[in-house]
């Protein structure tokens, strides 16, 4: 296969509002795809490799942490009943649901879905379940647990749901408490994987890499703290002839130069950072050392993400929140960034990585288009008004967990805070006790990290602005927004819902509740021996490599 570039470096001479456009015409997402070449037959065997940036610190329990360090290893092992499509055929920012463990399933009404399971699916065949077969009784035991067990930061997944029955040995009926047209989207999510009682029962929970029982296509046979998880082919996979791969080697490393060498020393297969990305300043060299060398370029979900508790002064004033959006250069976080290098895309509330759901940043009303036009001398304007004509002090909470990169990321955001008169105190936290408890609201006056989790794009505004929701940590409560929100849910019209998704960020970038923010347009790298893969936005890294292949 021949090399394949990105065609986009145009994009850091555009505006900002031209970019939002460009992003909603599509031509954000296109994709650099390698030429097409004749169809071959599929070898079997060999192991996959990869890294990992993160040791799973927060455990493998998928009830218990929102964290990619713990989804995106469980995504090799686990199934769920409805799964993102993956596969050369679909384009990255596109999310297609297709069955998984799910046979078919119907809607009878607006609140009832019944899903046939497939026959024959078996655990893997490891204690304490023994490859004995999946049934109805998995599902409903796997999410009521899921809506009942404390500390669930993924709840809000489907905490709508009234009841969860099985009807027969293969039939699973939901019942909900009101209508919801994400709900199909919901049950593809990376958190709602199929557990067995059996485990949980045994370990107490799942945190341990032994509980890691599931009918995925590969089974965790060991976890090295530190240094990498093994997996190994399910014989019994219920997909016929997959996965092709007889196995997976996940390398934990934190150090992303070491990572580097690690890929292009010929010890990883894909790119070494999230989602097999390779970082733009490291672009040329691996294009020298790896012919053949196949990219795909599409905006990533991973973005900013900025928290302040606005029932309190000085970010009650929508002044003060308009100035921090006002002072910050867009420009100059992602032309200093390691993975953009200047090219990226402007995300309003819904990033620009849902294709079909976000809205052009020219779309937004005039007050939200302001939030992405950067002039310091505004932003001490607006602070002046707001009774700050000196700036003000505050502190910021952030993990340096996310990498190098991002806590770059973080001084040149404070940076510019500076600059207008915002002096930030930076306080970093160890990696776990951030993703346990910032997040959740347990910070004093603002934080900095990363949003990127779901694929689904209603979680974007659901989870950040509804009252009630734990990561609603602005305490943002608006019942306009509310009652939109909830309008959104209940209406099954695609082109209805996009209207009102729309005006959902129309009206959060008029209050200045989501700053100014964007996402790099990353390149996903894989080597010429590697076939039928295509990466996309999420965490399952299972789903998209049970079908690749190599070829050597």
């Amino acid at each position: 296969m021949g090399e394949s570039t990105t065609t986009d470096a145009s994009l850091t001479r555009r505006s900002i509002l031209k970019l939002g456009a460009v992003a909603a015409a599509g031509a954000a997402i296109d994709l650099a795809r390698p030429p097409a070449a004749p169809a071959q037959t599929p070898k079997r065997g060999g192991t996959l490799r990869l890294a990992h940036q993160l040791d799973p610190v927060t455990g493998f329990d998928p009830h218990l942490t929102i964290s990619f360090i713990t989804m995106i290893p469980l995504s090799f092992a686990y199934s769920r009943l409805v799964k993102v499509k993956a596969g050369p055929s679909v384009k990255p920012t596109t999310y297609p649901i297709e069955p998984d463990l799910a046979e078919s399933w119907t809607q009878p009404n607006d609140t009832t879905y019944v899903f046939k399971l497939k026959k024959g699916v078996r655990w893997h065949p490891k204690p304490p379940v023994n490859g004995r077969e999946l049934t109805a009784d998995d599902v409903k035991y796997t999410y009521d647990r899921f809506l009942s067990i404390k500390g669930n930061g993924n709840r809000p997944v489907l905490e709508y749901v009234d009841r969860i029955d099985a009807l027969d040995k293969y039939t699973v009926k939901f019942t909900l408490k009101e209508p919801n047209a994400w709900f199909l989207d919901m049950l593809a999510s990376t958190s709602t994987w199929i557990i067995a009682k059996e485990c949980v029962e045994k370990f107490g929970d799942l945190k341990k890499a032994e509980s890691v029982v599931g009918t995925g296509p590969w089974m965790l046979e060991r976890w090295e703290p530190n240094v990498k998880i093994s997996y190994v082919r399910n014989p019994n996979y219920f997909v016929p002839g997959l996965p092709y791969a007889d196995a997976v080697e996940v390398i934990i490393d934190k150090d992303p130069s070491s990572r580097l060498a690690a890929w292009l020393s010929g010890k990883l297969d894909f790119g070494p950072e999230y989602q097999q990305v390779v970082r733009r300043l490291d672009l040329d060299v691996a294009k020298q050392r790896k012919p053949g060398l196949q990219l795909a370029e599409y905006p990533w979900f991973t973005s900013g993400l900025i928290g302040m508790k606005i029932d309190q002064p000085p970010f009650n004033d929508i002044r003060v929140r308009r100035a921090l959006s006002r002072a910050t250069s867009l420009a100059d976080i992602f032309e200093a960034n390691a993975f953009s290098q200047g090219v990226w895309t402007p995300n309003p509330a819904v990033p620009a990585a849902s294709a079909e759901w976000t809205i052009p940043i020219d779309q937004l009303g005039p007050e939200g288009r302001k939030l992405f036009e950067y002039s310091t001398a505004e932003a001490k304007r607006l602070l002046a008004q707001a009774g700050h004509p000196n700036g003000f002090k505050t502190q910021v909470d952030s993990t340096p967990g996310y990498g190098p990169d991002f806590i770059d990321f973080v001084q040149i955001l404070l940076k510019n805070w500076k600059a207008a008169g915002v002096e930030a105190n930076l306080n970093l936290k160890e990696y776990g006790a951030y993703i346990s408890s910032t997040i959740y609201g347990k910070f004093d006056q603002m934080f900095v990290g990363l949003r990127g989790a779901w694929v689904d794009p209603e979680a974007y505004f659901y989870r950040y602005y509804m009252p009630g929701e734990p990561l609603n940590v602005m305490n943002v409560n608006d019942p306009k927004l509310t009652e939109m929100i909830k309008l959104q849910r209940r209406t099954f019209d695609v082109a209805k819902r996009k209207q009102i998704v729309w005006d959902i960020q129309r009206y959060l970038g008029e209050q200045a509740l989501a700053p100014a923010d964007g996402s790099v347009k990353v390149v996903s790298a894989w080597d010429a021996h590697i076939k039928n893969y295509m990466p996309n936005n999420g965490f399952d890294y299972g789903g998209r490599m049970m079908a690749a292949w190599i070829d050597k």
